[in-house]
């Protein structure tokens, strides 16, 4: 019997979404309202029945250890667990990961107590929907020790990802780590036959997910080098003395390790007919259960909006937004292109009383406030009357008094106070 071990890379610093890692790791980043980044890769392993799964990271992890202990309690019966492993120094390790590829390594004496027939490598950091248990019997009758997943994409996208030449047994030719716009990789192009149906023209070359299922011997063995990232060496080293096979996805996939990424990927969830679709029930999404009380929207309009449990809404104009848990929006207010990530608990009256008297705004959106085109993280306090986004001032990245503004997007970072009247 297969063994599946499932590993879901939380990566480093995170520092491409920096400020919204500047209290959290990657993983712990919140996502489309009520989720966790970590929420996407997680529940992907669950409902392919892949119910072993360990988180690997190293910064700013309390919140996900957290987040990770309420939301994945699996019964007695199922032998599952979603478990932490943050960097550790041992007898023989004293270092932090300085890898995808060492931090797997490091957790080798963690993972073979499982006697794992298989390891499942996953980013912490995608949005996609697979049937990975697909995967894995693709992997099974290929023969190869090694599958690798992979994407169409365009040649721009190419230039920032691993690429896949591939042969018409869809075994790997080889492998090409961000080869930069000005390479020739024409050679690297996916022939047409191989190509699944309907397949964008557009998007001729493969580029590897980060996605890998190795046969437990090969990680072994790979893993014997000094090698330090999966992509970079030990992928392409594999490559070179053996057959590895593909797994052509023709799904939507988006890298949200950016902030413009991670805010472009949020608003997408408000199409009508979204490209990541959570309302899928044979393949849920799993978070952590609240028990919060359904969201009061009062006099208000509101359209292509995401809101989660446990808002507030009364008497604002809405468009195109995510609104997160616990979400106070007073009256007048004005949304057009926010993800709000919502607050952490419900300020008791004696709180808003103190806050008044000291001259806070309360946790939220203060009325009369208008807001375009920007992150708000969790309890953060946006006082009356503000202008976020709105006013035809000059953009320019880098981190000011009450925000930040990155690729062009303004974020105002986790317990932020945003005084009334303030103009961004």
């Amino acid at each position: 019997m297969a063994e599946v071990l499932s590993i879901v890379l939380g990566g480093g610093k995170g520092t491409r979404l920096y400020p919204l890692t500047k209290e959290r790791s990657k993983p712990a980043v919140p996502f489309g309202g009520k989720y966790r980044i970590v929420d996407i890769p997680i529940s992907n392993c669950i409902n392919a029945g892949f119910r072993k799964i360990y988180i690997l990271t190293q910064f700013n992890s309390a919140s996900l250890h957290l987040h990770i202990g309420r939301s994945y309690n699996f019964d007695n019966f199922s032998k599952g667990f979603v478990e932490i492993l943050a960097a550790e120094q041992t007898p023989t390790h004293t270092g932090w990961y300085e890898g995808t590829a060492d931090a797997v390594r490091k957790n080798l004496i963690h993972f073979r107590p499982h006697k794992p027939t298989h390891y499942l490598i996953v980013s912490g950091d995608q949005l996609y929907r697979m049937d990975l248990a697909e995967m894995f019997r693709n992997h099974l009758a290929s023969g190869a020790r090694l599958t690798i997943a992979g994407t169409l994409v365009t040649r721009n996208a190419a230039s920032a990802l691993g690429i896949i030449k591939i042969n018409k047994d869809a075994s790997i030719d080889s492998f090409l780590e961000k080869p930069g716009p000005d390479r020739d990789i024409t050679s690297f192009e996916v022939p047409i036959a191989l190509r699944p149906a309907g397949a964008d023209p557009a998007k001729p070359y493969l580029a590897s997910m980060g996605i890998y299922i190795f046969d437990a011997a090969l990680i072994e063995e790979a893993l014997q080098m000094e090698a330090m990232d999966f992509g970079k060496e030990i992928i392409p080293a594999i490559v070179a003395k053996e057959k590895v096979n593909t797994y052509i996805f023709s799904g939507y996939w988006e890298d949200i390790g950016t902030i413009r990424n991670f805010y472009d990927a949020n608003i997408q969830l408000t199409d009508i007919n979204p490209q990541f679709n959570f309302y899928d029930e044979d393949r849920p999404i799993y978070t952590h259960m609240r028990n919060l009380p359904a969201s009061k929207i009062n006099y208000s309009t509101l359209n292509q909006v995401l809101a989660s449990d446990g808002c507030i809404i009364t008497n604002a104009s809405i468009r195109r937004s995510i609104i997160g848990i616990r979400t106070i929006i007073e009256s007048g207010a004005s949304l057009d292109g926010v993800v709000c990530m919502g607050a952490d608990y419900f300020e008791t009256d004696a709180e808003k009383a103190e806050n008044e008297r000291k001259g806070i705004p309360n946790i939220g959106i203060g009325g009369g406030s208008i807001i375009r085109g920007a992150i708000i993280d969790k309890n953060a306090r946006i006082g009356a009357n503000c202008r976020i986004g709105i006013d035809p001032l000059e953009r320019h990245d880098g981190e000011y008094a009450t925000h930040y503004i990155v690729d062009g997007i303004i974020v105002i970072p986790k317990n932020q106070i945003v005084p009334p009247g303030t103009v961004i």
